[in-house]
């Protein structure tokens, strides 16, 4: 990991990071997302490919999931910003790099990562010695989560305008938050702009997921507790729909795992597919 005095990123988005890097590098083409620059952000000690939750078959779901889910949200912001919404938003925005890729998209957009302001200022800093720009319509929004600071506001006071449209797009976060908490995240999200779309990522239920997976994401139950972030949330598709609704969502839609990989693994020799115990909620308002 880089040297420096402000505080790392937390595991999980250093793993996602380098899940996304991992897909590049050893999973066949065609690749569902290609990002290395996570990879140069955390800067990984020589052997981290060796590290027992980078295992290229063990984990092989769990890495797609997290490929999946992030094609999936950037084709949605593509879609949407044809049809004229140039807003993006980020919470929960961690290492993600889309602003740092899809440099001819953001010529249309402006996009807001939302994020606690350690691992906001450490992303600046390796953005920096890296010799990364950072765009012209790339805004860095630091909430304090914890003080309970309201992203919306920051969000407006970073230049964001509620009055129009925008995609918002929040993944691996809902199971941190309690369901209240997830309830005032889609009813401040269902308040913004007539054609704004909320794209979030859930847990679903031990119950709801394939057999084989039960134990591996019980496992990341575990360990995310022993860490201090325990999974607080667990939805099924049907719940978090009717909790959409009643936010104020008009339109709402469940993707689930099958439709990620019809979508995106189909045909694949190596078998390449998501794991059945996350889905994607899709709202508009």
């Amino acid at each position: 990991m880089a040297d420096t005095a402000i505080a790392a990123p937390d595991h999980t988005a250093v793993r996602v990071a380098l899940w996304r890097a991992l897909h590049v590098q050893v999973d066949a083409a065609p690749h569902v997302l290609e990002d290395e620059v996570g990879l140069q952000l955390v800067a990984p000690d020589e052997g981290w490919r060796q590290r027992p939750d980078m295992h290229p078959a063990r984990m092989a779901r769990s890495r797609a999931s997290i490929v999946a889910r992030a094609r999936f949200i950037e084709d949605l912001v593509e879609a949407r910003a044809r049809e004229g919404v140039s807003q993006y938003v980020l919470l929960g925005a961690g290492l993600d790099t889309f602003a740092q890729r899809r440099r001819g998209l953001t010529e249309s957009l402006s996009v807001f990562e939302v994020e606690q302001p350690d691992t906001q200022a450490w992303k600046r800093s390796r953005l920096a010695e890296l010799g990364l720009a950072i765009p012209e319509h790339l805004h860095f929004v630091p909430v304090d989560f914890e003080a309970n600071e309201s992203w919306l506001e920051q969000l407006v006071r970073a230049g964001f305008d509620p009055k129009r449209p925008a995609v918002i797009a929040s993944t691996g976060v809902a199971m941190y938050l309690t369901k209240e908490a997830n309830m005032a995240t889609l009813r401040q999200v269902a308040g913004l702009a007539p054609g704004s779309t909320f794209a979030m990522s859930f847990i679903l239920p031990f119950e709801l997921i394939e057999p084989e997976e039960r134990a591996g994401l019980e496992g990341a139950a575990r360990s995310a507790r022993a860490a201090g972030t325990p999974f607080l949330s667990f939805f099924p598709p049907e719940e978090i729909l009717a909790l959409a609704r009643e936010a104020g969502f008009a339109d709402v839609q469940h993707v689930s795992a099958a439709q990620l990989t019809e979508r995106y693994f189909a045909g694949r020799a190596d078998g390449l597919r998501p794991g059945s115990g996350e889905a994607l909620l899709v709202a508009t308002t």
